[in-house]
């Protein structure tokens, strides 16, 4: 989904210079600032026309890039071009059942309800949609924003209570406990990693805007959405406080590292482009932050054996990490500023320009 871009207003050109082809990056770039654009009918044209012609890097794409341009078409009040596009991206998904078209049905549904007189058909659509609430994480929130375009933020609330019981219910029985709702609310919910909670709290979390918004009375399982944050965000803050020591491990050393340690990779990640991933989005809360003169620092294998060796530690400890982390930081040689400009190299080494490597990965 879109995210608003509130920057100054750049033109389509300064986000996707001219070329024939549309990568990845391009089309994620385009997913956090269309809406910025001058023109952000034009960029929705240019998707359609991208993907028509063929001219995406990846073919796999196209359903992909018609779902961004129907989503900039709803948003900016034009139903039919809306309808037009998500009919389109549906049918360049592999099939209407493919787990990426959920969004571009609930879009179709959002345009048919904008345009009048065909609710019967836009509920259809999202009736269809409706068991994607039980396994998609992004599913609550589509098709419960579509009912609201419809004005059945009510139906909305119904459905998503009724797939909360069906959840909770059933892990309470995976647990061996009563399957009472009142039970099931306090049943434990597998939280997932910080950046990637499961289909549960995000189920739970929707339900709890949706009755927000109905200024429906807190209930049990509102309160289980207020616990669920509350462990998700602390969870998160372990995990930056595990990862401040901004250490980067090139390739081969993070391969090694891993290969040799392998409880690190709940550190720094499981694999390599997790470990750019987690870098790069902890920088761009730090700048957020308002810190500045920021950078990442080159570590090694042997340098944190070495470290380790001299504290007669482990590497795995986190007291050990941090002060092979001071350590390091102290060398003007290992950091690696940050962030370098657009068309530059990428920070991580890996030859290819920031805006095509690392700079997507904050905002995917």
């Amino acid at each position: 989904m879109i995210c608003p871009h509130t920057a100054r207003t750049p033109t389509y050109r300064e986000i996707v210079p001219t070329r024939d082809v549309l990568t990845k990056a391009d089309l994620a770039e385009l997913r956090r600032s269309a809406l910025g654009t001058a023109n952000p009918l034009g960029v929705a044209a240019d998707l359609a026309e991208a993907a028509e012609q063929g001219r995406l890097e990846d073919p796999d794409d196209a359903g992909d890039a018609l779902t961004l341009a129907a989503e900039i078409a709803e948003i900016r009040a034009r139903p039919e071009a809306a309808l037009r596009y998500a009919e389109q991206a549906v049918a360049a998904y592999p099939s209407g059942d493919d787990p990426r078209a959920g969004f571009a049905r609930a879009l179709r549904a959002r345009a048919l309800f904008r345009a009048g007189g065909q609710d019967d058909e836009a509920m259809a659509e999202l009736t269809a949609l409706r068991p994607l609430l039980l396994t998609q994480p992004d599913a609550p929130a589509y098709v419960s924003a579509a009912l609201d375009v419809g004005g059945r933020s009510a139906i909305a609330e119904t459905w998503l209570s009724e797939a909360a019981d069906s959840v909770l219910n059933e892990r309470a029985t995976a647990a061996g406990s009563a399957t009472s709702t009142s039970t099931a609310t306090d049943a434990v919910v597998d939280l997932g990693p910080p950046d990637a909670p499961g289909v549960t709290f995000f189920l739970l979390q929707q339900r709890h805007r949706v009755r927000r918004n109905l200024n429906l009375p807190h209930d049990r399982q509102d309160d289980l959405a207020d616990r669920l944050e509350t462990q998700l965000v602390r969870r998160a803050g372990e995990r930056r406080d595990a990862e401040s020591d901004l250490l980067f491990w090139p390739r081969a050393e993070f391969d090694s590292l891993i290969s040799q340690h392998p409880a690190l990779a709940e550190v720094y990640g499981p694999d390599w482009d997790a470990h750019r991933g987690r870098l790069e989005t902890e920088l761009v809360r730090l700048r957020g932050a308002g810190q500045a003169g920021l950078g990442v620092f080159g570590a090694t294998v042997a340098g944190l054996t070495a470290f380790a060796g001299r504290r007669d530690g482990d590497p795995t400890d986190a007291g050990v990490r941090a002060g092979y982390a001071a350590e390091v930081s102290a060398r003007p040689s290992a950091r690696i500023p940050w962030p370098p400009e657009r068309n530059d190299s990428c920070w991580c080494g890996s030859g290819l320009k920031y805006k095509k490597d690392c700079l997507p990965r904050s905002r995917s």
